[in-house]
């Protein structure tokens, strides 16, 4: 029983991550690192910086997001990532399906079905 769980909650964190990224990004523009940071912190989510750093090209590649580079006084060069008018709309979106099954979770759980 323990193999269905683990898998449940792998398939559940994959797009979910990929959900916090977007989310954070619809917040403010965010530096690569950062991003990672408060990710990896998120109970439950279980992310490690080996898993955003490959989400973020290819949310990139996707269109949904953009990165620019920025000098730093503090070390090296720091990739910003900021959503595109295309991530802009798809976290909306997002967003709007969420609340829906959120809502449909709680009914399930409060009428049995």
């Amino acid at each position: 029983m323990a193999d269905f769980f683990d898998n449940w909650t792998i398939q559940l964190r994959k797009g979910l991550v990929e959900f916090c990224i977007l989310r954070s990004l619809s917040q403010s523009e965010r530096y690569g690192y950062e991003l990672v940071k408060s990710l990896v912190n998120l109970p439950g989510l279980n992310t490690t910086e080996g898993t955003v750093y490959p989400l973020l090209s290819r949310l990139r590649s996707a269109g949904l997001i953009e990165a620019r580079l920025v000098e730093s006084t503090e070390g090296p060069v720091r990739k910003y990532y900021s959503l595109t008018s295309q991530g802009q709309r798809q976290i909306k979106q997002m967003n709007r399906y969420f609340e829906t099954l959120s809502q449909t979770l709680s009914e399930i759980g409060e009428n049995g079905a």
